[in-house]
């Protein structure tokens, strides 16, 4: 057997497998996205048996196999089990931990996407913080983590970076107003205000530990999802049951 390996990480899926054991997705902040089997945890009296669950945030001892991990010992340092009862902040929570999957990667050290995932949960229960405006912050910093994020520090056109006042999903970012007047008609944009242009940018360059320190007016937040929908929606490859499911929890796309 392999010598044990400590990781930090969060759990982003569980799923039973077998008769009393369940299969865990990880992402950790050592191996990126690992599987790892929790041998015997769905039996009464498990010591791991809370910990083998989604949100899951702390240390956890596993022995690595061809194909997968065991898990051998977990040391939970926090269950988000608050998160449960907010309506409909673990809706969001699930797409969040979905989101991150989607991006994670074996053998990829996932310290800053596990930082987003922590701080994104603890704010999901923050009374003072709209879901929709964490959602935004989530998407728009981890697509900027995978590299994946839209132009919005200059024009994707010319390059300047003044007048920036549309989005562009097909170009991908913004544009700015001398541009927007020389593109073809049939390229529609997102309008966007100065407030949003220099929200993006400070969510996408700030300390992680200040990205759920403000509030928007509800127009510029109307904007931010917007812009974000359409960013993802093109340069994602998946559809997200997580979400499709909060659409229909809330009745509403979101």
């Amino acid at each position: 057997m392999s010598e044990p390996l400590t990781v930090t990480g969060i759990v982003l899926a569980a799923a039973p497998s077998g008769e009393y054991d369940k299969r865990l997705v990880l992402l950790t902040r050592e191996r990126g996205r690992i599987t790892a089997f929790a041998r015997g945890v769905r039996r009464t009296g498990s010591p791991m048996m809370a910990a083998a669950n989604p949100f899951v945030f702390g240390q956890f001892v596993v022995y690595e196999g061809r194909t997968a991990y065991t898990l051998a010992q977990v040391q939970a340092t926090h269950y988000f089990t608050e998160l449960a009862s907010e309506f409909p902040g673990v809706y969001y929570g699930f797409y969040f931990l979905e989101f991150a999957d989607y991006y994670g990667r074996e053998e990829k050290p996932e310290k800053d996407m596990l930082n987003l995932l922590y701080l994104s949960c603890r704010a999901l229960v923050n009374p003072r913080l709209d879901n929709r405006l964490i959602r935004c912050i989530f998407e728009l910093r981890a697509m900027v983590i995978n590299g994946e994020y839209p132009n919005i520090f200059s024009c994707a056109l010319c390059g300047s970076k003044e007048g920036l006042g549309v989005y562009s999903a097909s170009r991908g970012g913004l544009i700015c107003r001398n541009c927007l007047s020389a593109m073809p008609k049939e390229e529609s944009g997102i309008s966007v205000c100065e407030a949003l242009v220099y929200t993006m940018q400070f969510v996408a360059s700030c300390e992680m530990k200040k990205l759920f320190t403000f509030t928007l007016a509800d127009e510029v937040l109307r904007e931010f999802e917007m812009v974000m929908r359409r960013h993802v929606e093109r340069y994602t490859d998946k559809k997200f049951k997580s979400l499709e499911v909060l659409e229909m929890m809330l009745g509403q796309r979101v």
